[in-house]
């Protein structure tokens, strides 16, 4: 980090910027739904898409390797003193056009609230991916998706500030080029999103219900149909709620990075092994049950908690006095249950990663951001 990272001025400077505040205090333990981390050397808590802008130009410019840290619930961040400045997003305002369905979310908005606020405006699209932890301006970072439903679905453009060549300026969602949990903004720090702007339904009906679970709970014989949004988001909350993944900060069951590792896409011979293994350890019922989805050119996608699951870990492996464990709830969950260190963390992870590759031949691959720590 250069000398003036760690010089009053930089700091200085900083505050100086309108809507922008400095904490020296603040940990990443606090910023982070998985309560991990350490100290940053400050913190910019930045109140306008604008202020983010300006705190980034400065830092940047300067060669000060900052984090822009919005609602941290995909974060893995190491412990102890990191030399690094986070920049907070704290612009978070949200605008609903009724009558055309247009909405647009300020990067620091929490993403509940964007989506509960849609649906009370009488507006569909958005309904599958209630209760998703984090910010708005993470969704199109890895394309969060659930129940069916992707934000890639209702998703039109997002304003960026390429710290490059130092634009801010709105680019249409093909330019991304998402797919699952994947855009080209993943794992790179070349632009910040500062807005989203979403198309929804003006009927006040959900998105066509694809996901079987969800079908069935809402009493549909079978995927397809549309329901009023709000009766379809009261249900996704019910059925995230029941695997500990919709945060609650008494619950350390919740303590998370909601699903941890990406469903794995494979061969379609490796699932062909992967479901012939189970057949002969656990009988032909479970492995019929298999779930697995064609994803395109001879591979298939399967579910990682139900490789984990059949792997031999169980829920709150490994074990109560663990300070790193299973959610109770979902094993696709990894929770701190109040003690832990990001050590405690990674080391559960690669024993869950490597377990899973040594019982079956897939490799899971982990979803959240790593710094400061690594799973290899």
């Amino acid at each position: 980090m250069s000398s003036s990272s760690q010089t009053p001025d930089l700091s200085h400077r900083l505050a100086g910027i309108a809507d922008i505040t400095i904490d020296a205090a603040i940990s990443f333990a606090e910023l982070t739904t998985l309560h991990l981390g350490g100290k940053p050397r400050w913190a910019a808590r930045c109140a306008t898409p604008a202020a983010v802008v300006a705190a980034l130009r400065l830092l940047d410019g300067e060669g000060v390797p900052c984090l822009v840290v919005g609602g941290g619930s995909n974060l893995v961040i190491a412990d102890g003193e990191l030399d690094l400045v986070a920049v907070i997003l704290e612009c978070e305002d949200i605008s609903i056009d009724i009558a055309t369905g247009l909405v647009r979310a300020e990067a620091g908005a929490v993403w509940d609230e964007v989506v509960s606020r849609s649906v009370a405006s009488g507006l569909g699209g958005l309904e599958c991916l209630s209760g998703i932890p984090g910010s708005a301006g993470a969704t199109p970072v890895q394309n969060v998706g659930a129940y069916g439903a992707e934000i890639a679905d209702v998703l039109t453009r997002v304003r960026l500030y390429d710290r490059e060549s130092g634009q801010d300026h709105w680019v249409p969602v093909a330019d991304l080029e998402l797919s699952y949990r994947y855009s080209n903004l993943k794992f790179t720090q070349r632009a910040v999103v500062l807005e989203i702007e979403l198309q929804l339904r003006v009927d006040g009906l959900s998105a066509p219900l694809r996901f079987g679970q969800l079908a069935k709970g809402l009493g549909l014989s079978e995927p397809g149909g549309r329901l009023p949004a709000a009766e379809v988001r009261e249900e996704v909350l019910r059925l995230r709620r029941g695997k500990g993944m919709v945060l609650d900060p008494a619950d350390h069951d919740t303590w998370s990075a909601g699903s941890f590792f990406t469903n794995p896409v494979v061969p379609d011979v490796l699932a062909d092994a992967v479901q012939d293994k189970v057949r002969t350890e656990r009988g032909e019922e479970d492995a019929a049950k298999m779930p697995c989805f064609p994803a395109g050119e001879g591979t298939s996608k399967l579910s990682a908690a139900w490789l984990i699951d059949r792997a031999g870990f169980d829920r709150g492996y490994p074990g109560a006095a663990a300070p790193a464990r299973l959610s109770t709830k979902h094993t696709l969950a990894l929770t701190n249950r109040g003690s832990a260190t990001a050590d405690d963390l990674v080391e559960l992870a690669r024993d869950v990663r490597d377990g899973v590759h040594g019982h079956f031949g897939v490799q899971l691959v982990p979803e959240p951001v790593w710094v400061g720590v690594s799973i290899d």
